[in-house]
């Protein structure tokens, strides 16, 4: 029974890291993204 529950806490935990990490992963995307074609234009 207490596994059962603490099985379904970590699924819905991980799935909770996975969304609130997804945003900082693809704004980290696009600003590396962005400050990469910035150099290669300058240089």
């Amino acid at each position: 029974m207490f596994r059962a529950i603490a099985d379904v806490l970590r699924q819905v935990g991980g799935a909770a890291a996975t969304v609130v990490t997804l945003p900082f992963r693809a704004a980290a995307r696009l600003f590396g993204g962005a400050s990469s074609t910035t150099r290669g234009s300058r240089a």
